[in-house]
């Protein structure tokens, strides 16, 4: 081998030969085409440590808001393997495509749609992929997706600090992320590994939204904290953060996202929530 690199390879030859793979010397490589990158204003991630503490809820929640206020919104469903945006807003025809871009779907309020399960044959067809086949779908999903023109997308990453999280933040150009949690202490921990991540990859952390806080008693209006006393704000000063919202658990909400129609969802919290966000990316 080093007899070969002393002697080099003739220029008529370069890029010919098996060697030549990957060889800095390699005159013929075709430099790889840059794709033209969506023309979205703001991109925001929603991301949480660990999966079922309702950061979906809160991706979608987030994505009827902003799109109240008057902004053209997109939802990129990057949670792969347990992807249930498009169940959320009622969507049920499968994504199409003219060989070189799919077109997302559209919701009866306008906010563009792109999962997954759009692509499948059925919704409950399970994704058996390993991290870096589904780590290329999301990368396509921003990347082949004809998106048109955004002025903001909404990203429901998928749970953990993964390598699917990682190539997110990589390959699309994250504005900022908020970060989902529910009051048990387990989850602060979790907590912190997200936010820990996000700042490594110096992603700006907008805020925590802390899920499924309390609940309010139907008869008396008594507020009582199934998990224990919260300690998101804690939490957040210790980090240094905002605590975006502190959302209780919602039946109705629950109810209209089961039955596809979380546009007509009606949350307060959630709305201050978004006009925070929209303010710190300077919407």
């Amino acid at each position: 081998m080093s007899d070969q690199i002393k002697q080099g390879c003739e220029p008529s030859e370069c890029g010919t030969k098996p060697a030549c793979a990957g060889c800095s010397h390699n005159h013929n490589q075709q430099p790889e085409e840059k794709k033209e990158q969506p023309k979205v204003h703001k991109v925001i991630g929603v991301v949480s440590g660990k999966g079922g503490v309702g950061k979906s809820l809160v991706s979608g929640e987030l994505a009827v808001m902003l799109s109240r206020m008057g902004y053209r919104v997109g939802v990129l469903d990057a949670d792969i393997t347990g992807p249930s945006i498009p169940r959320m807003f009622g969507i049920h025809d499968k994504a199409m495509g003219d060989g070189e871009h799919i077109f997302p779907a559209e919701t009866e309020k306008g906010i563009k749609v792109m999962s997954i399960n759009l692509m499948l044959e059925s919704d409950d067809a399970p994704v058996i992929w390993r991290g870096p086949v589904i780590a290329g779908a999301v990368k396509q999903f921003w990347e082949d997706v004809s998106w048109g023109e955004l002025d903001v997308m909404v990203i429901d990453m998928p749970p953990g600090t993964g390598d699917v999280p990682l190539t997110v933040f990589q390959s699309i150009p994250l504005d900022g992320v908020v970060v989902v949690s529910t009051p048990q202490d387990l989850v602060g921990m979790i907590v912190r590994k997200a936010v820990n991540m996000a700042k490594m990859m110096n992603i700006p952390v907008l805020g925590l939204v802390e899920n499924m806080s309390y609940a309010l008693c139907p008869d008396c209006g008594k507020r009582i904290e199934l998990f224990g006393k919260s300690r998101i704000a804690q939490e957040a000063a210790e980090l240094h953060l905002p605590v975006l919202a502190q959302l209780p658990f919602d039946s109705k909400a629950a109810q209209l996202c089961d039955e596809g129609n979380i546009e007509a969802v009606e949350n307060p919290l959630m709305a201050d929530a978004a006009s925070a966000v929209a303010g710190e990316v300077q919407l």
